[in-house]
């Protein structure tokens, strides 16, 4: 059997009805009433979230830059990507991403290039992550960022952690953030490449 072509398509099957559920900070819910190819319509719930950025950040030496975040949902402190939402209003993603960096880590990189979009959840969520790869890192003197982090992120870890190290984390149950696993083990597979096939920082997303 000859396997089709990859590639996701984007699709709509027709909304009967729809029903806001809640608004919140972040995210929003609401109840779609979606017509099945059989005529039966059936109620989806489904999470609105704006998206977000990661960044890989990953040195000369195949060390890859994380942070220590407490996620309250799950209560733990979890490894993670530095990461952010995308809610500047017309704020591109590699933009939104330089700054996240930046205020997540105290760190700039001059070379970047996109690692992998994936949708979080997509059985309930509109979320949609876009990791970049970043090399070419420079740490920012300290007198020099101008932001105050606050809440969670003012406890904020960071620590330079091995490509191989962080691979060998996942497969033990150590790292459970998915975007870093799926940043983590993207960037895993493209590194003997030299990360060659990667598409550029401003590739459409699809």
């Amino acid at each position: 059997m000859t396997a089709p072509p990859l590639g996701d398509i984007p699709t709509c099957w027709q909304v009967r009805d729809t029903l806001p559920r809640y608004h919140g900070s972040v995210f929003s819910v609401r109840t779609d009433w979606v017509v099945m190819p059989d005529g039966e319509v059936a109620d989806r719930d489904v999470v609105e979230h704006p998206g977000a950025v990661a960044v890989l950040a990953i040195d000369d030496g195949g060390q890859v830059l994380m942070v220590q975040q407490y996620r309250h949902a799950v209560r733990r402190s979890l490894w993670e990507l530095p990461a952010g939402l995308r809610d500047v209003d017309g704020e591109a993603p590699l933009a939104a991403a330089r700054r996240e960096l930046l205020e997540e880590t105290g760190y700039r990189a001059s070379d970047w290039l996109t690692l992998v979009d994936f949708f979080t959840s997509p059985g309930m969520s509109n979320e949609r992550i876009r990791i970049f790869l970043a090399r070419g890192l420079t740490e920012v003197p300290a007198a020099q960022r101008h932001f105050a982090p606050r809440h969670e992120e003012a406890s904020m870890q960071v620590a330079w952690v091995p490509l191989d190290t962080a691979v060998s984390g996942i497969f033990a149950g150590q790292i459970h953030n998915p975007t870093a696993v799926v940043g983590i083990l993207a960037a895993y597979a493209a590194r003997p490449g030299g990360f060659a096939a990667l598409r550029a920082a401003d590739a459409p997303e699809g």
